[in-house]
């Protein structure tokens, strides 16, 4: 098997593809959102693992599930746990989470993660643009029949109560986020992601609690990059692991 990529200043091995779906700064800040725990930490949509592998390794009591409907990224899931020393605190599951059936076929439990991250795939069918890359296209959009309220919906089974969710994504998609976890999380949090100072956030960190009924919070927006397209300090730092977005550390 080829090299590894180095993740969080080389800390973090990932072998992924080398074309189609990558991880990048979105699992990272992911990850860096995230409180610590000592529980179950579960990754849905998991992709190669990047956030979920990344927390795991910011707390090394927790254990962990990947969840990844495609088979070889579950694969690399696989590899990617016994690469970072993960194996015994961690299991791959390869099922669509948003099937009740399919989640109970693969003996994955609701109610059990203490804290659920979450990527969700954000291009709507119809509506956007799909890239002609299957593996890229299958990561990024919505299947059909799916959309972000399901989505939630089925983390919402998959969190313990009073666990913790996190998500990034869209910023446009800000109603509907709010929308979908209306009635299930409270304590929202939200931070907004520029790309650059002067520029509209394009993404959005997004925590909740299950079943708090405290108010929503708006956070202090995270510049990736300055005039010049290099990371901001607090950027790099995130990237290389050296500090995180989570309150209190």
């Amino acid at each position: 098997m080829r090299e590894a990529d180095l993740l969080l200043g080389g800390r973090l091995r990932l072998h992924q593809a080398t074309s189609g779906h990558r991880a990048g700064t979105d699992a990272i800040l992911l990850a860096a959102a995230a409180p610590p725990t000592d529980g179950t930490i579960l990754d849905a949509g998991a992709g190669t693992g990047a956030a979920g592998l990344a927390l795991g390794q910011r707390c090394p009591a927790a254990s962990l599930t990947l969840v990844e409907i495609d088979p070889d990224q579950a694969a690399l899931c696989r590899d990617n746990l016994a690469l970072n020393g993960m194996a015994a605190r961690g299991r791959v599951v390869a099922c669509d989470l948003t099937s009740a059936k399919a989640r109970r076929a693969a003996d994955l439990a609701d109610g059990k993660a203490e804290v659920l991250l979450t990527n969700p795939p954000w291009l709507e069918p119809g509506k956007a643009r799909l890239s002609p890359d299957d593996d890229r296209a299958r990561a990024h959009a919505q299947a059909p029949g799916v959309d972000l309220a399901d989505w939630i919906r089925a983390c919402t089974a998959l969190t313990a109560p009073g666990g913790t969710l996190v998500l990034v994504h869209r910023a446009d998609r800000l109603g509907d986020i709010l929308a979908a976890l209306g009635g299930r999380f409270g304590h929202v949090a939200i931070r907004p992601v520029h790309p650059r100072a002067e520029a509209p956030a394009h993404r959005l960190l997004v925590t909740a609690r299950k079943g708090s009924r405290a108010p929503l919070t708006l956070l202090p927006g995270l510049v990736l990059h300055d005039s010049g397209g290099r990371f901001t300090p607090q950027a790099e730092a995130l990237h290389r692991g050296e500090t995180c977005l989570a309150a209190g550390q």
